[in-house]
């Protein structure tokens, strides 16, 4: 399996990963290291193994020259503004430091001429550091100036990227984003190390290096199946970087190597259609829900084997990650509430695009009402901003952030409120799919406050297992919020129909995807145990040798690795 991120935090990745390897086949999991070290893990029986990827192609050939024009005083974009500001801070610490001892020693009676000279001369200096030192700073604001104007969307950059879309077609990613070949070369040796059967390529940019894998295998003799795996619908992203070109060469890499695939499975039935008709596919892609892991009546919760997982489910501390268990903590005693405190609850990426504000402007209109925040960074800089804006209103108080619960815990977590909010604003890929916390919060039997995304308001529309309110709408959310909570009885009583969770369940998509995965190859001929105790070290080489015949990690047959062993 392949994926661009260091898998903590993708529930989706390391359930399918998971799923796979209970099923028999034999899972290889590589993901991107996030500090530029090896590292390697067990979940469950699959293998994970986080990959080094220096990214020296992500780096535009500007980002390397001076804006000589613009900012003709900027220093070089060499590193050696940071070494000049840090010297002349070292030249400051020296002068207070000399001058220091100079008065320590007129304490002592030991004044006379040579010190005084001694004093003028440092007189001096000081005013030439604090000089230099403005000098300093104005070249390395001039570079940061620099750096941040050149955002790639200026008219030369939307000539740039019409000119070669229009010379290249399908090829101009290479000149738009090159940092895509960063990818590859840390992915692609070790993908060919391990031989696989199956690739499992999750999303636009792993597909490429799958594809490449694909090719060499079968130029080597080898039959190697590709998996895509389309989390969304690339055209309707909003671009990751502001530029112009991130989003036409990332839809160009996409379309070069979707063909490569002998399968596709994604999230939705909406967008599985908006696959079909963008690629001219041949078969409509299977959906995997991104539904949550709900182990049935008796049956232990999953625990990962090594490291914390945590996302788009809610992730805690690593020891409890250890714990298969563990139970849930409690959602009103981290929030210092009691049961009869009204409690919203946010669980998710923390964005402004996820209309968080929304909950906090509404806040002083929903008297005694509590939120909690379960979100991915809680120190960050939005956060920050919502905790500002709550104390600017007076209700700082009544806002909680908390950090995320391992995945097999949030259910049980998030529980303990009285209804869970999904308040995103209108996005193309918003519009199409029902995510991942919808499935929790339902789990959870949560009567939902939900914003009026075209799939998400239909389903609950449908279900009524809650309100819908307009997006980005204060009034109308405060509306939906005091219907939920003046009767939340009426909502809950939606899950009392058991085929409605039923196939919101991951043991259901877990089905979906087996089913892909024996159509492409041979049924595995056994399940396979995990080979090795949660407290096992993590060796630090990022390459290991492929487990032979013997290997306990699954029969030599079972290879849909999803990327692979051999």
């Amino acid at each position: 399996m392949l994926v661009d991120n260091g898998v903590h935090g993708d529930s989706r990745v390391q359930k399918v990963a998971r799923s796979a390897a209970e099923a028999g086949w034999e899972v290889t999991l590589l993901g991107r290291s996030p500090h530029g070290g090896a590292e390697r893990w067990q979940l469950g029986p699959a293998e994970v193994r986080l990959l080094p990827m220096p990214d020296p192609l992500a780096r535009r050939r500007h980002e390397f020259r001076r804006a000589w024009l613009r900012w003709p005083l900027a220093y070089p974009p060499s590193g050696i503004a940071a070494h000049r500001a840090q010297w002349v801070k070292a030249w400051q610490t020296d002068i207070r430091q000399r001058e220091a001892e100079l008065t320590l020693a007129a304490r002592a009676g030991l004044a006379g001429r040579p010190r005084e000279r001694r004093r003028r001369r440092l007189r001096v200096e000081r005013s030439a550091a604090h000089l230099l030192r403005r000098w300093v700073s104005l070249r390395y604001w001039m570079l940061t100036r620099a750096r941040k104007g050149r955002r790639l969307r200026s008219p030369w950059d939307r000539l740039y990227t019409w000119f070669w879309s229009t010379v290249q077609g399908g090829r101009a990613w290479r000149r738009l984003e090159p940092g895509l070949w960063d990818y590859e070369l840390a992915f692609g040796p070790v993908v060919d190390e391990l031989a696989p059967d199956l690739i499992h390529a999750h999303d636009f940019r792993m597909i490429g290096v799958g594809a490449r894998a694909k090719v060499r295998a079968a130029v080597a003799g080898r039959e190697v199946k590709l998996v895509w795996d389309a989390h969304e619908f690339l055209p309707g992203v909003q671009p990751w970087q502001d530029n112009a070109r991130w989003l036409p060469a990332h839809r160009a890499h996409e379309r070069e190597f979707v063909p490569y695939a002998d399968a596709a499975i994604t999230v939705s039935p909406t967008l599985a259609e908006m696959l079909r008709r963008e690629h001219g596919l041949a078969e409509l892609p299977a959906v995997v829900l991104n539904a949550p892991d709900v182990p049935a009546p008796g049956e232990p919760a999953p625990a990962d084997d090594a490291a914390p997982a945590g996302n788009a489910v809610p992730a805690g501390d690593a020891a409890a990650a250890a714990d298969a268990d563990q139970s849930a903590p409690e959602l009103r005693a981290r929030c210092g509430l009691g049961p009869e405190v009204p409690l919203l609850v946010y669980s998710g990426v923390a964005a402004p695009k996820r209309g968080l504000g929304t909950m906090i402007e509404a806040l002083p209109q929903l008297t005694g009402v509590h939120v909690a925040l379960v979100v991915n960074k809680p120190d960050g800089p939005y956060v920050q901003g919502l905790r500002s804006r709550a104390a600017a209103l007076g209700v700082a108080e009544r806002l909680h952030v908390l950090p995320y619960v391992p995945h097999w815990q949030v259910v049980p977590f998030l529980a303990g409120a009285d209804a869970g909010v999904i308040p995103i604003q209108h996005w193309p890929n918003h519009e199409i799919a029902l995510i991942t916390k919808f499935f929790e919060y339902s789990h959870a039997r949560l009567p939902l406050v939900v914003s009026d995304v075209r799939t998400m308001a239909e389903t609950v529309r449908s279900t009524g297992q809650g309100e819908v309110f307009r997006a980005e709408e204060v009034d109308d959310y405060v509306r939906a919020v005091r219907a939920v909570l003046a009767d939340p009885a009426r909502y809950r009583a939606a899950y009392d129909r058991p085929e409605l969770l039923a196939a919101w369940t991951w043991q259901a998509q877990a089905e979906v995807l087996a089913g892909v995965y024996r159509r492409l190859l041979a049924e595995p001929t056994e399940p396979v145990e995990a080979e090795s105790s949660p407290d096992a070290p993590a060796p630090e080489s990022p390459v290991a040798e492929s487990p032979g015949p013997e290997s306990p990690a699954g029969p030599a047959r079972s290879r849909p690795v999803e990327a692979g062993a051999r």
